[in-house]
């Protein structure tokens, strides 16, 4: 704890006449057990501010469920939340066993962690527990992420397979890389061996966890192929749309909600005075952080709020729910290092590229029913350029650590290392995923394991895979729920007795 109080006897016998060696020794007994109950306060508020940043990070697991719930059609809606609850069970134990080990166990050339594989030796003297809990919201939100891409017609097992491989090993990886003290483009490595001088910033993960899920998702959703009935032969596209936009915006609301927590909770700590004896410390730049969180957000949904009504001529709830979390991905690697005019170009942007990336995903014939590879892995990727242009160098100093001649933004004066760092990550990212989900997808498809056949798709896995639909429903592109000419019920309705 930076401030603590200290006591000589030597000093203090001096001044006290007989007895003085007695005196001072007392006097600094009770100092040194004021001082510890200072320490253990420090720690308890820093470890506390950590849970419950978890707790909101967790709850966004919530958030996905529900919007994925929303964005699909009825007849997949058990499906699509039980992929949700298994991605953070399955993720649990995973990086419990191996993702933690990986990530920030000890490295090896910078590569990858080496050490508390299960928890082995720990706490350790740089994390506790609520260190472990915190990481591991972060990776079962990748998964997350990835799980929307596939929905409405991939295998359970593969859920399975995918997210497990996912969390114990490949986000893991990529938050060494950026995260840990010893990772290759981390930017707290010694600054005399970071890359580009500055290392990759990326706060809290537009990059490690946002681009991470979204370019895996990008992968399984290539491999599969579109939903059925989603592209006519011409190449038209027909919307599939979600059941329920009330779904869609509960599950807005609580991921803007745990945002608090993604955001502003990763500094992991609170207690930390920039200026000493001052009103201006890390809290300060906890609520800075929570500013431009919000900021970039809502710019990015009004913008996509009039953006789609000039292309479409409707205002869309669904979209406008996407282009804020557009908003949130993209600011999320520099929101603790630019100002909050920043913020708000961030969103303007962010929101540009999500409705560029879905006409460029129409044009391809991609499928993504929650557009998450577009919106994660796509407005993810601008954030981290953004960074890299509009970092403010005091602010990169006060969160990372102040080191003369650091590169920052840009457009603030900084020179263009941090641009460069910001664009590897990007490359690497890209790169590493794609090799590793992209080939793990390819080899469940090898395998049968990744594709439910036509008739299940559809009937709907509700129905096939999960023994009843989620509630009763009429789907409109459900052919067994149509009306037969001259009868007042659907084919499947029992009329009833009268």
């Amino acid at each position: 704890m930076s401030g603590a109080i200290t006591c000589s006897v030597a000093d203090l016998s001096v001044l006290l006449g007989p007895n003085a060696t007695a005196a001072a020794d007392y006097i600094c007994g009770q100092l040194g057990t004021v001082n510890n109950k200072f320490t253990d306060a420090a720690y308890a508020v820093d470890n506390t501010y950590l849970l419950f940043s978890a707790y909101l990070v967790f709850s966004m697991q919530l958030g996905f469920a529900m919007l994925c719930a929303g964005s699909v059609r009825a007849k997949n809606t058990m499906n699509i939340m039980l992929t949700n609850v298994l991605d953070a069970a399955a993720g649990g134990l995973f990086y419990y066993l191996f993702g933690y080990a990986f990530a920030f166990g000890g490295s090896s050339e910078g590569f990858i962690g080496r050490h508390n594989f299960a928890l082995r030796d720990f706490p350790t003297l740089t994390a506790d527990y609520s260190f472990f809990l915190y990481q591991w919201a972060f990776a079962i939100a990748a998964a997350g992420i990835t799980s929307g891409s596939i929905a409405e017609r991939t295998q359970f097992v593969a859920y399975l397979i995918y997210s497990s491989f996912l969390t114990g090993f490949v986000y893991p990886v990529v938050s060494h890389w950026f995260w840990s003290p010893d990772g290759w483009a981390s930017p707290f490595r010694p600054a005399d061996d970071r890359l580009f001088s500055t290392g990759a910033i990326d706060f809290a993960g537009s990059g490690v966890v946002h681009m991470v899920g979204g370019i895996a998702g990008l992968w399984g959703a290539l491999i599969e192929g579109p939903r059925r009935g989603r592209f006519e032969k011409g190449g038209r596209a027909i919307a599939l749309r979600g059941h329920s936009a009330s779904l869609v915006v509960l599950g807005t609301f609580l991921l803007w909600f745990g945002w608090y927590g993604f955001n502003p909770g990763s500094f992991t700590k609170i207690l930390i005075p920039y200026e000493s004896g001052s009103n201006y410390g890390q809290w300060s730049g906890i609520g800075r952080t929570a500013v431009t969180t919000t900021l970039s957000g809502c710019t990015a949904a009004l913008t996509t709020l009039f953006g789609k009504r000039l292309l479409s001529g409707h205002w869309n709830v669904t979209d406008v729910c996407n282009g804020l979390l557009g908003g949130f991905a993209a600011i999320t690697a520099g929101c603790s290092v630019v100002e909050p005019w920043a913020a708000i170009v961030c969103g303007f942007m962010a929101s540009l590229v999500l409705i560029g990336c879905n006409k460029l995903a129409e044009l391809l014939r991609y499928d993504d029913p929650l557009e998450a590879a577009q919106l994660h892995g796509g407005c993810g990727a601008w954030g981290l350029i953004f960074v890299g242009l509009f970092a403010k160098e005091k602010y990169l100093n006060e969160v990372y650590g102040a080191t003369p001649g650091r590169p920052y933004g840009l457009f603030m004066g900084g020179g263009g290392k941090l641009l460069g760092a910001q664009l590897v990550q990007i490359l690497v990212v890209i790169g590493w995923v794609s090799a590793t989900m992209g080939t793990l997808f390819f080899i469940l498809k090898k395998l049968n394991l990744l594709r439910i056949s036509e008739k299940d798709e559809m009937q709907g896995m509700d129905m096939t895979r999960h023994g009843g639909f989620a509630y009763i429903y009429h789907d409109n592109d459900d052919e067994s729920h149509r009306v037969d000419p001259g009868s007042p019920f659907p084919r499947s309705a029992t009329p009833p007795r009268v």
